[in-house]
């Protein structure tokens, strides 16, 4: 389930409904769209700024956003299970052949 989520760092705007959502580990188990009551979602602004937002449903947890650079968008992106996007659109190079 996504989340609206909005919050300024470092004097930079993070807004969940204006960015795209690349990857997540979002996924319908047949009751609901959460892992154990969280999610995870990789997101890239217009302006190619990456951020990832973690939302919960447990009492005392906040849903935050927590801006990445592209190598930790990356690895997040690989380590994530949901796809949006391929690599190659998410980070505008193919990936390294083995």
């Amino acid at each position: 389930m996504r989340t609206k989520i909005k919050q300024v760092i470092g004097g930079i705007q993070y807004d969940t409904e204006k960015a795209e959502v690349i990857a997540s580990n979002e996924y319908w188990d047949g009751h609901n769209w959460e892992r154990r009551g969280r999610n995870i979602h990789l997101y890239r602004s217009p302006k190619n700024r990456y951020f990832e937002a973690f939302s919960s449903q447990w009492a005392g947890e906040r849903d935050y956003v927590k801006p990445l650079s592209k190598e930790e968008a990356k690895n997040l992106y690989e380590s994530l299970p949901e796809h949006e996007v391929s690599y190659q659109e998410a980070f505008g190079e193919a990936p390294e052949e083995a």
